[in-house]
C-alpha cells in the first residue's frame, strides 16, 4: 500500500486539497447564502438545499471553466511557442521527445493502445488531452450559464424586473465579467510562471531548472 500511494502521491495530494478546499467552500457559501437570504426575510437553507442553488452552481463553475481554459490553452501553447531560459518551455535549437511522431515508434506490449491501433484513434489520441480540456472548459461554461441564469434571475424578480434565460444570461455583462475576472487571473499565473522559472529555482521540483543551471538553458 506504502509503494502505490508513494507512486501516486503528488495526483493524491492534490485530490485531497481539493476536496478540502471544496468542502470549505460549500460550508461557508452555504452560510453566506443563508445569511443573504435571511436578510431579505427568506428562510436560510441547509448545506444540502444550497447545492441545489443557482449561486452554488455559478460560484462553482465560474472557477472551475477557467482553470481548464488555462491548463487547456497552456498545453496549445506549449507546442509552439518557446521563452528561452523558461524550465515551462520546450528546448529551442533541437527535437524535442514530445515532438517524436509515434507512428515511427517501436511497438511493445507497453505501448499505448491507441498508437498499436494506429489511424483515426491514434489521430484522437495525439491530442486527447487538449480535447479533454475543451470538453471540460465548454460543460463549465455550460453550468456556469445554468447556475448564474438563476441566480442573476432571483436577483431581477425581487427587484421587479423580468428573469433570463439561459442563453439569455450569456448576453449579460455579469456573466462577461464573471468569467473574464477568473480567465485574467488565471494568465497572469502562467505568465509568473514562465518568466520566473528563466531566473528563479525551487530544488528538487521538476517545474523548476536544475539550481545551478544558468539562465540562457531552457527546458526542465
Amino acid at each position: 500500500m506504502s509503494k502505490w500511494v508513494r507512486e501516486r502521491g503528488l495526483l493524491l495530494a492534490n485530490i485531497g486539497l481539493f476536496l478540502l478546499f471544496f468542502g470549505g467552500m460549500i460550508l461557508s457559501g452555504a452560510a453566506d447564502y443563508s445569511n443573504d437570504q435571511v436578510a431579505h426575510g427568506e428562510q436560510a437553507v441547509t448545506v444540502l438545499e444550497y447545492l441545489g442553488t443557482g449561486a452554488f452552481l455559478e460560484a462553482t463553475f465560474e472557477n472551475w471553466e477557467s482553470e481548464f481554459l488555462q491548463m487547456g490553452m497552456y498545453v496549445i501553447l506549449t507546442v509552439f511557442l518557446f521563452q528561452k531560459g523558461s524550465s515551462e518551455s520546450k528546448p529551442m535549437g533541437k527535437d524535442s521527445p514530445q515532438d517524436q511522431d509515434p507512428r515511427d515508434a517501436p511497438l511493445k506490449a507497453s505501448t499505448p493502445w491507441p498508437v498499436r491501433r494506429g489511424g483515426w484513434v491514434l489521430k484522437l489520441y495525439e491530442h486527447s488531452l487538449s480535447i479533454m480540456f475543451l470538453l471540460l472548459f465548454l460543460m463549465s461554461v455550460a453550468l456556469h450559464a445554468v447556475g448564474g441564469s438563476e441566480a442573476y434571475s432571483d436577483e431581477q424578480q425581487s427587484h421587479g424586473q423580468p428573469p433570463v434565460t439561459v442563453l439569455g444570461y450569456f448576453a449579460t455583462s455579469r456573466f462577461w465579467f464573471e468569467s473574464f475576472q477568473n480567465w485574467q487571473s488565471e494568465f497572469l499565473a502562467v505568465a509568473v510562471l514562465v518568466g520566473a522559472s528563466v531566473y528563479l529555482r525551487e530544488k528538487g521540483s521538476p517545474e523548476s531548472k536544475p539550481v545551478a543551471e544558468p539562465h540562457y538553458e531552457t527546458g526542465a
